[in-house]
């Protein structure tokens, strides 16, 4: 079926909708199968490190299109994290329908003036944008663990850039490798109440599924998870070389990877449901 943009998503959406990231092929392979067993709607995320990783956007993206259109469920194919306009502009040329441009090492009054441009030339083709305004933690060490995005600066910023959608400080961090980030829900839904566009929850991984849960009710709409995969598609693997040490094709353990992270994401978009 045909790639669906993610604001069509993230308006139809009952509840949150699940940004995977994608780093190879499997990754988007399960994610997409792990989408399709629960009936949701998805979106395969591609960062700009990913990009760095491949040393090249378009065979990730290529591949990722084409696992979209084969799905038998909504899919969206999304730039994430992307500091660098060529960037943002090549992923559009491609066919990407969706990025988040990340201005926010700079000076808010810096970061508004560069997202407006980007959010500008983005929406003359057609291409919905997520911003950020500040910085997650997590994120080279910036930011300490308390930040938190104040809801009358949020709604100006997206006053000032247009853009389509917001991703708020709230209390996670990215890269996250333990399930104990504290969320400030009492700040999620003034923030929902305050700012006209989708709150996106960055991070994710660290957060535990009932607060994943409560932050779907309290306004959050599109959830970014990619630490949380890796560390599935990774244990996996370590499961399968250990029980037998003479598996040399990559064939034979990716395939048990995949099946995990699939059956994760089922799990997640279960959960996102509110």
């Amino acid at each position: 079926m045909p790639v669906v943009g993610i604001g069509d998503i993230v308006r139809d959406a009952p509840g949150g909708v699940g940004a995977f990231n994608v780093i190879q092929l499997e990754h988007a392979e399960a994610i997409v199968a792990g989408a399709e067993a629960a009936g949701a709607p998805v979106v395969l995320q591609i960062s700009e490190n990913c990009v760095r990783y491949h040393g090249a956007l378009a065979p990730v993206a290529a591949a990722s299109l084409a696992v979209a259109r084969a799905s038998s469920v909504d899919v969206a194919v999304h730039l994430d994290h992307a500091t660098d306009r060529e960037l943002v502009e090549e992923a559009v040329e491609l066919g990407i329908g969706s990025v988040m441009f990340d201005a926010s090492a700079l000076p808010d009054g810096e970061n508004a003036a560069l997202t407006a441009e980007v959010a500008a030339w983005c929406h003359r083709r057609g291409v919905w944008v997520e911003a950020e305004l500040g910085e997650i933690g997590g994120k080279d060490g910036a930011h300490a663990p308390g930040t938190r995005t104040r809801p009358r600066e949020a709604a100006d910023y997206v006053a000032r850039t247009g853009v389509d959608a917001l991703a708020v400080a709230v209390g996670t961090s990215h890269a996250m490798t333990t399930r104990d980030a504290v969320l400030d829900l009492a700040l999620i839904s003034e923030l929902r109440d305050a700012v006209p566009v989708p709150l996106v929850l960055h991070g994710s991984s660290g957060v535990p599924d009932a607060t994943l849960s409560a932050a779907v009710r309290h306004g959050m709409k599109k959830i970014n998870i990619a630490t949380r995969l890796n560390e599935v598609f990774t244990q996996a693997i370590r499961d399968r070389l250990a029980a037998d040490e003479k598996v040399v094709d990559p064939r034979t353990y990716m395939r048990q990877a995949r099946t995990a992270v699939a059956a994760e994401v089922t799990h997640l978009l279960g959960v996102l449901r509110g």
